[in-house]
Protein backbone atom coordinates (compact mmCIF):
# COMPACT_ATOMS: atom_id res chain seq x y z
CA UNK A 1 0.00 0.00 0.00
CA UNK A 2 1.59 3.50 -0.65
CA UNK A 3 0.53 5.98 1.67
CA UNK A 4 0.25 9.07 -0.49
CA UNK A 5 -2.56 7.35 -2.61
CA UNK A 6 -4.72 5.65 0.81
CA UNK A 7 -7.23 6.85 2.95
CA UNK A 8 -6.52 7.11 6.85
CA UNK A 9 -9.51 4.97 7.18
CA UNK A 10 -7.46 2.41 4.36
CA UNK A 11 -4.07 2.61 6.92
CA UNK A 12 -5.68 2.91 10.38
CA UNK A 13 -7.41 -1.28 9.38
CA UNK A 14 -3.68 -2.23 8.55
CA UNK A 15 -2.14 -4.55 10.79
CA UNK A 16 0.15 -3.21 12.94
CA UNK A 17 2.16 -6.62 13.47
CA UNK A 18 2.41 -7.69 10.12
CA UNK A 19 3.07 -4.90 7.91
CA UNK A 20 6.28 -3.77 6.76
CA UNK A 21 6.52 0.13 6.89
CA UNK A 22 9.27 0.78 4.04
CA UNK A 23 10.67 4.12 4.59
CA UNK A 24 12.93 4.80 1.23
CA UNK A 25 15.66 7.69 1.43
CA UNK A 26 17.73 9.44 -0.77
CA UNK A 27 19.16 12.57 -1.95
CA UNK A 28 19.28 15.62 -4.48
CA UNK A 29 22.85 16.21 -5.40
CA UNK A 30 25.20 16.59 -8.18
CA UNK A 31 25.87 13.30 -9.81
CA UNK A 32 28.65 14.40 -12.42
CA UNK A 33 28.11 15.42 -15.89
CA UNK A 34 26.26 12.98 -17.33
CA UNK A 35 23.25 11.96 -14.80
CA UNK A 36 20.46 13.84 -13.16
CA UNK A 37 20.47 15.29 -9.96
CA UNK A 38 17.61 13.27 -8.58
CA UNK A 39 19.36 10.05 -9.38
CA UNK A 40 19.64 8.70 -5.84
CA UNK A 41 15.75 9.70 -5.90
CA UNK A 42 14.68 7.97 -8.94
CA UNK A 43 16.40 4.78 -8.37
CA UNK A 44 15.00 4.77 -4.50
CA UNK A 45 11.56 5.60 -6.01
CA UNK A 46 11.40 3.04 -8.61
CA UNK A 47 12.78 0.04 -6.27
CA UNK A 48 10.37 1.12 -3.67
CA UNK A 49 8.00 1.04 -6.18
CA UNK A 50 8.74 -2.37 -7.31
CA UNK A 51 8.91 -3.70 -4.07
CA UNK A 52 5.25 -2.11 -2.63
CA UNK A 53 3.77 -3.56 -6.00
CA UNK A 54 4.93 -7.05 -5.13
CA UNK A 55 3.45 -7.31 -1.52
CA UNK A 56 0.44 -4.00 -1.38
CA UNK A 57 -1.05 -6.45 1.31
CA UNK A 58 2.05 -6.18 3.43
CA UNK A 59 3.82 -3.16 2.43
CA UNK A 60 2.79 0.34 3.51
CA UNK A 61 5.49 2.49 1.23
CA UNK A 62 5.97 5.99 2.83
CA UNK A 63 6.70 8.67 0.25
CA UNK A 64 10.70 9.04 -0.54
CA UNK A 65 12.63 11.39 1.65
CA UNK A 66 14.22 13.08 -1.19
CA UNK A 67 16.38 15.31 1.01
CA UNK A 68 19.81 13.71 2.14
CA UNK A 69 22.92 14.56 4.16
CA UNK A 70 24.65 15.92 1.17
CA UNK A 71 27.87 17.71 2.64
CA UNK A 72 30.31 16.30 1.10
CA UNK A 73 28.98 17.29 -2.42
CA UNK A 74 28.17 20.80 -1.61
CA UNK A 75 31.88 22.24 -2.89
CA UNK A 76 31.19 20.51 -6.07
CA UNK A 77 27.71 23.00 -6.14
CA UNK A 78 24.21 21.70 -7.19
CA UNK A 79 23.61 20.06 -4.25
CA UNK A 80 20.34 20.27 -1.64
CA UNK A 81 21.67 19.09 1.95
CA UNK A 82 20.35 18.44 5.17
CA UNK A 83 22.70 18.87 8.09
CA UNK A 84 23.56 16.09 9.93
CA UNK A 85 21.80 16.82 13.60
CA UNK A 86 18.77 17.85 11.28
CA UNK A 87 18.79 15.23 8.93
CA UNK A 88 18.43 12.33 11.87
CA UNK A 89 15.81 14.58 13.58
CA UNK A 90 13.84 14.10 10.39
CA UNK A 91 13.94 10.47 10.11
CA UNK A 92 13.29 9.85 13.49
CA UNK A 93 9.97 12.81 13.84
CA UNK A 94 8.81 11.21 10.22
CA UNK A 95 8.50 7.21 11.75
CA UNK A 96 7.21 9.22 15.38
CA UNK A 97 3.42 9.22 14.46
CA UNK A 98 3.49 5.78 13.13
CA UNK A 99 5.01 4.13 15.91
CA UNK A 100 2.36 5.81 18.06
CA UNK A 101 -0.50 4.41 15.92
CA UNK A 102 0.95 0.87 16.46
CA UNK A 103 3.09 -0.15 13.81
CA UNK A 104 5.76 -2.49 14.85
CA UNK A 105 8.39 -3.54 11.93
CA UNK A 106 9.79 -0.70 9.94
CA UNK A 107 12.14 -0.50 7.21
CA UNK A 108 14.76 2.63 5.74
CA UNK A 109 15.14 1.62 2.77
CA UNK A 110 18.11 4.33 1.84
CA UNK A 111 19.32 5.03 -1.97
CA UNK A 112 22.31 7.48 -0.90
CA UNK A 113 25.90 6.97 0.85
CA UNK A 114 25.66 10.15 2.80
CA UNK A 115 22.32 8.88 4.39
CA UNK A 116 24.26 5.45 6.17
CA UNK A 117 25.45 6.92 9.12
CA UNK A 118 22.89 8.92 10.43
CA UNK A 119 20.28 6.70 9.91
CA UNK A 120 21.54 3.83 11.59
CA UNK A 121 21.77 6.80 14.43
CA UNK A 122 18.28 7.57 14.03
CA UNK A 123 17.05 3.90 14.46
CA UNK A 124 18.81 3.76 17.45
CA UNK A 125 17.87 6.61 18.96
CA UNK A 126 13.87 5.52 18.06
CA UNK A 127 15.23 1.71 19.34
CA UNK A 128 15.72 3.14 22.92
CA UNK A 129 12.55 4.42 23.38
CA UNK A 130 10.44 1.83 21.25
CA UNK A 131 12.37 -1.54 22.80
CA UNK A 132 9.45 -3.39 21.01
CA UNK A 133 9.69 -2.80 17.56
CA UNK A 134 11.89 -4.02 14.95
CA UNK A 135 13.15 -1.30 13.19
CA UNK A 136 15.93 -2.53 10.24
CA UNK A 137 17.75 -0.17 8.54
CA UNK A 138 19.98 -1.33 5.12
CA UNK A 139 21.08 0.66 1.67
CA UNK A 140 19.29 -1.06 -1.31
CA UNK A 141 23.11 -1.85 -2.51
CA UNK A 142 24.10 -3.42 0.79
CA UNK A 143 21.29 -6.08 0.11
CA UNK A 144 21.74 -6.85 -3.23
CA UNK A 145 25.52 -6.67 -3.29
CA UNK A 146 25.99 -10.13 -4.86
CA UNK A 147 23.56 -9.43 -7.74
CA UNK A 148 25.23 -6.18 -8.15
CA UNK A 149 28.78 -7.28 -8.47
CA UNK A 150 27.56 -10.26 -10.97
CA UNK A 151 26.13 -7.15 -13.09
CA UNK A 152 29.34 -4.96 -12.86
CA UNK A 153 32.13 -5.64 -15.78
CA UNK A 154 34.52 -2.31 -14.62
CA UNK A 155 36.89 -3.44 -12.05
CA UNK A 156 34.37 -1.29 -9.41
CA UNK A 157 31.91 -4.45 -7.88
CA UNK A 158 29.70 -1.72 -5.79
CA UNK A 159 27.80 1.00 -6.07
CA UNK A 160 29.63 4.21 -6.00
CA UNK A 161 28.45 8.18 -7.02
CA UNK A 162 27.75 8.22 -10.76
CA UNK A 163 29.11 5.43 -11.96
CA UNK A 164 28.85 2.18 -13.41
CA UNK A 165 25.82 0.51 -11.61
CA UNK A 166 24.08 4.13 -11.05
CA UNK A 167 24.45 4.85 -14.64
CA UNK A 168 23.28 1.58 -15.46
CA UNK A 169 19.99 1.67 -13.69
CA UNK A 170 19.22 5.35 -14.90
CA UNK A 171 20.07 4.07 -18.43
CA UNK A 172 17.33 1.39 -17.85
CA UNK A 173 14.74 3.90 -15.56
CA UNK A 174 14.93 7.43 -17.26
CA UNK A 175 17.16 6.65 -20.35
CA UNK A 176 16.14 10.07 -21.57
CA UNK A 177 17.83 11.97 -19.02
CA UNK A 178 21.57 10.47 -19.38
CA UNK A 179 23.87 13.03 -21.07
CA UNK A 180 25.97 10.26 -22.74
CA UNK A 181 27.87 12.57 -24.83
CA UNK A 182 29.44 13.45 -21.33
CA UNK A 183 29.85 10.58 -19.80
CA UNK A 184 33.52 9.93 -21.17
CA UNK A 185 34.20 13.75 -19.32
CA UNK A 186 33.19 11.28 -15.70
CA UNK A 187 36.24 9.45 -15.77
CA UNK A 188 38.85 9.99 -12.58
CA UNK A 189 38.68 9.63 -9.32
CA UNK A 190 41.00 9.28 -5.98
CA UNK A 191 40.11 5.62 -3.75
CA UNK A 192 41.34 5.42 -0.56
CA UNK A 193 44.78 4.09 -0.61
CA UNK A 194 44.92 3.06 2.89
CA UNK A 195 42.99 -0.69 3.13
CA UNK A 196 40.70 -0.51 5.49
CA UNK A 197 40.80 2.87 6.74
CA UNK A 198 38.00 5.67 6.49
CA UNK A 199 39.32 8.49 5.26
CA UNK A 200 37.23 11.45 5.53
CA UNK A 201 37.78 13.20 2.21
CA UNK A 202 34.55 15.42 0.29
CA UNK A 203 33.65 14.49 -3.33
CA UNK A 204 35.84 17.12 -4.84
CA UNK A 205 38.57 15.60 -3.07
CA UNK A 206 37.95 12.29 -4.57
CA UNK A 207 36.51 13.73 -8.23
CA UNK A 208 36.99 16.53 -9.92
CA UNK A 209 34.36 15.12 -12.53
CA UNK A 210 32.08 14.39 -9.49
CA UNK A 211 31.89 10.54 -10.62
CA UNK A 212 33.43 7.64 -9.41
CA UNK A 213 33.99 4.38 -11.97
CA UNK A 214 33.36 3.67 -14.62
CA UNK A 215 30.15 4.86 -16.01
CA UNK A 216 31.08 4.61 -19.59
CA UNK A 217 30.62 0.98 -19.26
CA UNK A 218 27.03 0.78 -18.08
CA UNK A 219 24.27 0.05 -20.67
CA UNK A 220 20.33 -0.02 -20.19
CA UNK A 221 20.27 -3.54 -20.45
CA UNK A 222 22.47 -4.08 -17.64
CA UNK A 223 20.18 -1.81 -15.85
CA UNK A 224 17.43 -3.64 -16.21
CA UNK A 225 19.17 -6.93 -15.06
CA UNK A 226 20.16 -5.12 -12.15
CA UNK A 227 17.26 -3.59 -11.50
CA UNK A 228 15.27 -6.71 -11.60
CA UNK A 229 17.62 -8.56 -9.02
CA UNK A 230 17.68 -5.73 -6.68
CA UNK A 231 14.11 -5.78 -6.44
CA UNK A 232 14.50 -9.43 -5.93
CA UNK A 233 16.68 -9.66 -3.07
CA UNK A 234 14.71 -6.74 -1.54
CA UNK A 235 11.64 -8.54 -1.71
CA UNK A 236 13.00 -11.25 -0.27
CA UNK A 237 14.69 -8.68 2.99
CA UNK A 238 10.71 -8.01 3.33
CA UNK A 239 9.45 -11.29 3.60
CA UNK A 240 12.21 -11.71 6.56
CA UNK A 241 11.36 -9.03 8.50
CA UNK A 242 8.07 -10.06 8.18
CA UNK A 243 9.12 -13.53 9.21
CA UNK A 244 11.01 -12.11 12.21
CA UNK A 245 9.68 -12.48 15.79
CA UNK A 246 9.00 -8.97 17.30
CA UNK A 247 11.27 -7.89 20.32
CA UNK A 248 10.00 -8.32 23.65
Amino acid sequence: MKFLNSTAPAIRALDRQQTLVVFPTAAVEQHGPHLPCGTDTLISDAIADAVEARAPDRVLRLPTQWIGASAHHRRLGATLDSELPTYIQLLCQTLQPLLEMGFCRFLILNGHGGNIDPMRVAVRQLQSQWPDRLLAAASYWSIAESVIADHLTGEDKAVGHACEAETALILHLRPELVDTAAVESAMGWKPDAVEGMFICRDMKQRTAAGATGRPDLATAEQGRQMFEGIVDRVSVAVDRLLAEPLPS
